[in-house]
């Protein structure tokens, strides 16, 4: 006969050799009851088993989702919770490290309650066997790492398994330099480009250091003709963005990439001049297209008002570089090469940071090693002159 408990507390019967308890956790989503079994060969066992679960779950020890696997949980969290709260850009980035790396690993049908640090820990270790470098390693930890965050704060899980891992260690920067102009490089590409198309984008950026989206975003009411400054406060984005299920391409103006990326930065008073010149021929493409010009404000638009096109530009500044015997660079090496200038002619790290945008000055400090390493070589040579007899 079953012994039953008061509401929430169960009941226990015999059940073969012992007993069966069996107790009600909750509902699912159609509302129907969800109950939990416990068995024991004694009723006492039975019941310690049974108390110890419901306290464990009041102390919010137990999971309560205890089937859904990483795969399922990863799509959730970013396509439900996540993508409420940062860029599509950044959803893409995370969907891109969720079909290289989890989709298919041997991590990915693992339920969340079965993972732990050695599992995670061994994931690891064969993407360092498969050749991924440390950095990617780190990055892909990162966004697991987060995804069970959230996890654990609805409480599907008890701990999150990425706190114990041991990641490679990253070489530092200074052993992987980012790409630049040399000062002679920089004024012979200036040179060159003189009657380039896009010599104006160009050369604003290496007088302003923009990301290329913040550059392409940039409309006449950020530029400030009195003050000779312009203001960062929009970035346009493209790319691929998983919608409803479906991969779509989508071209966005969002926010900057961080709140530290609202900024103002000066504009080099020759570069000045040239775009108040640009927005004279612009305003004669205005009048010639009228019937066609939607007016959206952009600084660098096409004849019919839309916003240049970062690819357009991209792949225009790669060509330049080819066509006059330079060697390969990224558009990025524009801004790299801005700070790098910065710090060349004695600019505080700090001041750089805020003129790049960075989050944290750590970040500025990690890329530019190399340019302050050489700083303080140079300074230190200035005291040769203390020591010659």
């Amino acid at each position: 006969m079953a012994t039953k408990k008061s509401n929430g507390e169960g009941s226990i019967n015999r059940y073969k050799n012992g007993w069966r308890g069996t107790i009600t956790i909750g509902r699912n989503a159609e509302g129907k009851l969800i109950r939990k079994q416990f068995y024991g060969k004694t009723k006492i066992e039975t019941l310690e088993k049974m108390n110890e679960y419901k306290d464990k779950n009041k102390k919010g020890l137990i999971p309560q989702n205890d089937k859904i696997i990483l795969n399922e949980w990863f799509k959730s969290w970013l396509y439900d919770f996540k993508a409420n709260e940062i860029k599509a850009s950044t959803i893409q980035r995370y969907d891109v490290i969720y079909r290289n790396y989890i989709e298919k690993s041997e991590i990915a049908g693992i339920k969340l309650k079965d993972l732990n640090s050695l599992t995670m820990q061994n994931y690891y270790n064969n993407l360092t066997k498969l050749g991924k470098t440390p950095m990617t390693i780190k990055i892909v930890n990162k966004v697991i790492k987060s995804c069970l965050k959230y996890a654990k704060k609805i409480n599907y899980i008890t701990e999150n398994c990425c706190d114990n891992v041991i990641l490679p260690k990253i070489l530092h920067r200074s052993e992987d330099k980012v790409a630049v102009f040399t000062v002679e490089e920089q004024k012979k590409f200036m040179e060159v480009i003189k009657e380039h198309k896009h010599r104006l984008e160009f050369i604003l950026t290496l007088g302003t250091g923009l990301r290329i989206g913040e550059l392409v975003a940039l409309r006449w009411e950020d530029v400030d003709f009195k003050n000779g400054s312009l203001k960062v406060n929009k970035s346009i984005w493209r790319g691929y963005v998983t919608i409803e299920g479906k991969r779509k391409y989508v071209i966005q103006e969002t926010a900057p990439k961080t709140s530290s990326s609202i900024r103002e930065i000066a504009i080099p008073n020759k570069i000045l001049e040239e775009l108040k010149i640009h927005k004279q021929k612009q305003d004669q493409i205005k009048e010639k297209y009228k019937e066609i010009y939607n007016d959206k404000g952009y600084v660098f638009a096409n004849i019919i008002g839309e916003h240049m096109l970062s690819d357009t530009l991209s792949k225009s500044f790669v060509k330049a570089l080819k066509d006059n015997g330079f060697k390969h660079l990224k558009f990025h090496a524009l801004r790299h090469t801005y700070a790098t200038r910065l710090f060349e002619k004695g600019v505080q790290l700090k001041t750089v940071q805020k003129l790049l945008g960075h989050s944290s000055i750590e970040i500025t400090a990690d890329i530019y090693t190399h340019v302050m390493d050489s700083e303080k070589i140079s300074a230190v040579q200035k005291l040769n002159d203390l020591f010659e007899e």
